[in-house]
């Protein structure tokens, strides 16, 4: 075993790592940026070097260097699948916690991939078949596959730089546009805008398979996981068992699984994900779910899975109790050791369900939803109790945007899938995160759809439904709840003297108190005038942050906490920024001038990384202005309207903070002229 080990990583998953490296009594070595210098994972660390960038070879060698390391864990993202980094960690004598850099190159490129698994006999997706592929042939072998089809890059994953062509048009614009945008968002993920193509298969599920590798020749596969909860291509539940798989199916699928694993040479832990085309679904009650009928190799993951957790919770060796620690067997097998065991001593005991938390805000825009990256201060912290949790987070942190969007995974285990489920959704209810926008209400109303809860899953349901899991208004006892907490803010306090003009009791002549006017604004919301009569609410405190409001007769819970904007409220994994609002300082100062429906604001805060108009120059409506990056993720800017552009304030390379004014579209004469006949 490793004395000393350097994770080549940050956020949640370094610290997963560090924990179980010191179990097992192992330092650890953090590596950390001027962005994550008060990160959590450098405070768990024994020690911890500062970088410039998570993806400097030189640098994490250095590092590696200076804090006495002889093994590296990559852990997800970064460098974790880059063979270039395996073979230089070798070059310095310092093990690769993972494959050889051999089957990184090969697995990493999705062509080569696809070519070596299924000469070892793996069905695999139709699609283009070479690398290097100009834009022309992709288009060609597209309109050769006919619609829809599915852009890959070839040296990524995480559904980053993925793109989904439905209707390519006419002509060839559409693809075009879509190719380039799929090349940009690969290359500023992977560093490789290499593009592959596959044929879409509606409604798919994807199920991929846990192996485990050694030195010594053996592999094994550690059952399977359900991953067709995604937004994006991006996975955001994930369980295991799936409840789609019999025994037989199962054996079948772990098989292709370990002969994809060695047609490579593999070692360690790594995932093969496959796609099952749709159709098949578990039937409704106790019936067995019907035998899968066809499945097609994806893709290897040369790496530790952020879903892995639910495999660790589940497999059981020898008939023991379940719980497998996959970080452990990764150093166990780097360092030489010899898999204890064998296919025939793995079992699946119980259910486990994760859920990533990511730091995003849902934007409904008419029948779909935009997720956007969202960013802050972590004004209050609670973790559930009666679950597993993977978190990067610690009250007072700063989350930022500058890197992926996951801020901490919750999981649940059951003895079977309806308490696992029942069990997530509770552990979410308990989680609090204030002071950064989470998806956490969203993924506790998305595991009480009933397709979830029947498991009848498809990679599009939460695409499909997502409208439906995101409350389209702020509860009205939100607003009261605010209000409350901002009347007692200003009640005076008992020492020294104060003016009573000044107190907000609603007291006038007459004896009849006056209601007590609030203003807040929740953003992606108008703002709101609240009216409070004193003595018809109620609240009280607890000292964990809790708040107890009785409105109408009606007693409400929430978690508060105050910040220089405003006031943050929680409840059941959803939370509520309420800013002050100051409507006649706001007409006074201006700020409102450019809003409405002319004004095109920054959805998220970023990075413009393109600009496509100018002053002056008339545009359609519907036409892509501007592109904002944030955590990897394009959002495209579009015009409105048509009209002429009057103001552009942004250039590639801005900064821009969430609802900043970018660009002003004034609408055309006939545009104007059909609104007000409209009002």
């Amino acid at each position: 075993m490793f004395e000393t080990v350097l994770i080549a990583n940050r956020g949640e998953i370094a610290v997963r790592v560090i924990r179980t490296l010191r179990r097992l009594g192992v330092r650890s070595v953090a590596v950390f940026t001027d962005a994550d210098a008060d990160a959590l994972h450098v405070r768990e660390a024994d020690t911890a070097v500062r970088i410039d960038s998570y993806l400097s070879v030189e640098e994490l060698l250095r590092a590696a260097a200076l804090g006495g390391a002889q093994a590296v864990h990559p852990g997800y993202g970064f460098l974790a699948e880059n063979a270039a980094f395996a073979r230089a960690c070798a070059g310095a004598g310092v093990v690769f916690l993972g494959p050889s850099a051999q089957a990184i190159e090969l697995m990493g490129d999705k062509i080569r991939a696809k070519e070596t698994v299924s000469a070892a006999g793996v069905p695999v997706v139709p699609g283009s078949s070479g690398s290097g592929l100009s834009d022309a042939q992709l288009i060609a072998c597209a309109r050769e596959i006919g619609a829809p089809v599915l852009l890959k890059p070839s040296a990524g994953g995480g559904g980053k730089g993925m793109r989904l062509v439905r209707d390519f048009g006419s002509g060839d614009a559409v693809l075009a546009e879509e190719i380039a945008a799929a090349r940009r968002e690969a290359r500023s993920s992977f560093g490789d805008d290499t593009l592959l193509l596959e044929r879409w298969i509606d409604r798919p599920r994807h199920i991929e398979i846990q192996v485990l590798a050694d030195t010594h020749g053996n592999v094994v596969h550690l059952g399977e996981r359900e991953c067709s909860l995604q937004r994006r291509h991006q996975k955001i539940i994930e369980e295991a068992p799936s409840v789609l798989l019999d025994e037989a199916t199962r054996a079948a699928m772990g098989e292709a699984a370990v002969q994809a694993a060695r047609s490579c040479g593999y070692v360690g832990a790594g995932t093969v994900e496959f796609i099952v085309p749709g159709g098949t679904v578990p039937r409704r009650g106790r019936t067995p779910a019907p035998p899968v009928s066809a499945y097609y190799f994806m893709e290897m993951n040369t790496r530790l899975q952020v879903e892995h957790p639910v495999t660790e919770l589940v497999v059981s060796i020898g008939g023991a109790p379940p719980g497998l620690d996959l970080v452990e067997w990764q150093l166990r097998v780097a360092s030489g050791e010899e898999l204890p065991f064998r296919q025939a001593d793995i079992s699946l005991v119980g259910h486990a369900v994760e859920a990533r938390i990511c730091a995003e805000t849902a934007r409904v825009s008419g029948d779909h939803v935009d997720f956007l990256p969202s960013a802050g201060t972590v004004r209050l912290l609670r973790e559930p109790s009666g679950a597993r949790v993977d978190s990067g987070l610690y009250e007072g942190c700063e989350v930022g945007t500058s890197y992926d969007p996951m801020l901490a995974k919750v999981i649940a285990y059951g003895p079977d899938r309806a308490s696992a489920l029942r069990r997530l959704r509770a552990a979410l209810a308990d989680t609090v995160i204030l002071g950064v926008d989470t998806n956490t209400g969203f993924l506790r109303r998305l595991l009480a759809h009933p397709a979830v809860v029947s498991g009848e899953l498809d990679t599009g349901l939460v695409d499909r439904d997502a409208a439906s899991l995101v409350p389209a208004e702020v509860p009205a006892e939100v607003y009261g709840t605010a209000a409350l907490l901002r009347q007692e803010e200003r009640r005076p306090s008992a020492a020294g003297w104060t003016d009573p003009f000044s107190v907000p009791d609603g007291w006038r002549l007459g004896g009849v108190p006056a209601p007590v006017v609030h203003h807040f604004r929740v953003p992606g919301h108008e703002a709101v005038e609240v009216r409070t009569v004193p003595g018809t609410g109620r609240l009280t405190r607890a000292a964990d942050g809790t708040v107890v409001v009785e409105l109408g007769g009606v007693t409400h819970r929430f978690t508060a906490a105050r910040t220089p904007e405003g006031t943050l409220l929680g409840r059941d994994g959803d939370t509520w920024s309420l800013l002050d609002h100051d409507p006649v300082a706001e007409l006074l100062s201006g700020a409102g001038a450019a809003s409405g429906a002319d004004a095109l604001t920054a959805p998220m805060p970023g990075t413009v990384t393109v600009v496509k108009a100018a002053v002056g120059e008339r545009v359609e409506a519907g036409q892509s202005l501007l592109v904002v990056e944030a955590m990897k993720m394009e959002h495209v800017i579009a015009a409105p309207h048509a009209g002429t552009v009057t103001q552009l304030g942004v250039s590639a390379g801005t900064t821009v903070a969430m609802d900043q004014v970018l660009a002003v579209v004034q609408p055309d004469a006939s545009e104007e002229s059909e609104a007000e006949a409209s009002t």
